[in-house]
């Protein structure tokens, strides 16, 4: 959908997005503004093909289908925006005896609302965020809800240290820093004592097999509560399902069982494009920093959208998009295919070690960040700011890595980006302060890391002592 500055948003819109007389609503708004011929719905995207001449021009055929008519349009760019959270995954060959299950089987997808499911018994197979949301909220109507779980997972709370939101102290570049730059063994111990700080994992059924990897984690604030009254039980993954209930691969059982929810998460295809152009030889999507396909002739084409990672979506493909249009306007240009693809293989490796899986589309949020401002030349200079501003420095090191920082400088740069970065606290605790009970009580940047190492300063100075 296209956004203007006067559309009249109606009161109920997050709810209003899903109701079917939006399309009329849209429609009749652009009527009245003669916006009509820029707006399109349902149209599908059959094909698109490389023209004759891309070598010189760079341009698409892109096929369109709407209403059962094709069309044909030329363009000089294609950008892909469609994610990574595509087709639902439904894995039921993985699970033995699930045809002779009578009940309810279907996606998350299909999840809408739980009065439907008041006296259930309902099975959910995942433990990501879809699932544990789906099970907490059943958890209020159904009779029982267990979730089945191949791996476990960390669950982060939204509620961070002291009360303050969990990314606004958890995302920063002196976090980073340090997990980057830290002996690993250090480094996994203080990153599994930040996941264990709200609740033993152990005791809930929670804990990854692989406890260090920086697999996405969790976020439900409500889980360890359902966990903890009884209303939700966390099993280990099923070894086959009968008519009517499910065996464990610990041996216990879950009887009764009206309805299982599969939230399995998505996969993604691109069946309206050549293969050969985004993928390699094992099957595997090939993209220069996940974006751009290393091996065109010319870089006309880009995906957008196709990462994950614990930072915000919407500034992530801000940057990926700042810098595709630069690339296609030709403002930018890309490394040689091969230092490109070299690149691609040394992101695997370390995709291995910190997520298990070469495969992943996650990827380490400031890193990334950096890397993609670094091309358009929006990375903010470190360094140079402790000399220049060391005010501004402080924020932008130890506080919250916001997307203002990629518009202190360079393409797209924004005068009140400073301003908005150190006032950044300030809009963030005012909704909260709907009660007047003193000053806000903003955090102190550098206090917990003071925490963290004068305890061990203290340590060895008493050991020295008493020698």
């Amino acid at each position: 959908m296209m956004c203007f500055p006067d559309f009249p948003y109606p009161d109920d819109f997050p709810n209003f997005m899903h109701n079917r007389k939006l399309q009329e609503y849209i429609t009749a708004f652009c009527k009245e503004k003669n916006l009509l011929k820029y707006i399109q719905f349902k149209t599908l995207v059959s094909g698109i093909n490389k023209r004759p001449d891309f070598s010189i021009t760079g341009q698409w055929d892109v096929t369109t289908e709407r209403n059962g008519k094709k069309e044909s349009a030329i363009f000089d760019a294609v950008l892909i925006c469609s994610g990574h959270h595509v087709y639902p995954h439904l894995p039921k060959e993985s699970f033995p005896g699930l045809k002779l299950f009578k009940g309810k089987c279907f996606h998350s997808r299909e999840y809408k609302e739980p009065g439907v499911f008041k006296g259930k018994r309902v099975l959910v197979l995942g433990l990501g965020n879809s699932g544990c949301d789906i099970a907490t909220e059943l958890s209020h109507t159904a009779e029982q809800v267990m979730i089945s779980s191949r791996s476990g997972s960390w669950v982060m709370s939204r509620v961070w240290d002291e009360g303050y939101p969990w990314d606004m102290l958890f995302i920063t570049r002196f976090e980073t820093f340090l997990k980057n730059n830290l002996p690993t063994a250090i480094s996994d111990w203080w990153y599994m004592k930040q996941m264990n700080a709200r609740f033993k994992h152990e005791n809930y059924g929670l804990m990854p097999l692989n406890r260090t990897l920086r697999k996405e984690p969790v976020f439900n604030d409500e889980l360890p509560a359902c966990i903890l009254c009884g209303i939700v039980s966390v099993k280990p993954n099923v070894r086959e399902f009968t008519e009517t209930s499910a065996i464990f691969e610990d041996g216990t059982v879950f009887e009764g069982i009206d309805c299982v929810i599969f939230a399995t998460g998505y996969s993604y295809d691109y069946p309206f494009i050549d293969e050969s152009i985004i993928k390699n030889k094992n099957n595997e999507v090939t993209l220069f920093k996940g974006i751009f396909p290393p091996k065109l002739e010319k870089p006309t084409m880009a995906v957008i959208g196709f990462v994950q990672s614990l930072g915000a979506t919407i500034p992530t493909v801000d940057l990926q998009a700042r810098w595709a249009v630069r690339v296609i306007k030709g403002t930018c240009t890309l490394p040689s295919v091969t230092d490109m693809m070299d690149d691609i293989d040394k992101k695997r490796g370390k995709k291995l070690k910190w997520f298990g899986t070469s495969e992943t589309v996650q990827t380490d949020y400031i890193t990334y960040m950096d890397e993609l401002a670094s091309f358009i030349g929006a990375k903010p200079h470190i360094p140079w700011l402790f000399l220049t501003d060391p005010k501004l420095a402080v924020e932008v090191f130890f506080g919250p890595c916001s997307p203002y920082q990629f518009r202190l400088v360079g393409p797209g740069k924004w005068p009140g980006a400073r301003n908005a970065i150190l006032t950044q606290w300030d809009r963030t605790l005012k909704p909260m302060k709907t009660r007047g009970v003193g000053k806000p009580q903003k955090p102190c940047l550098l206090c917990r890391w003071v925490r963290l190492f004068i305890l061990p300063v203290m340590f060895i100075a008493v050991f020295f002592a008493l020698i």
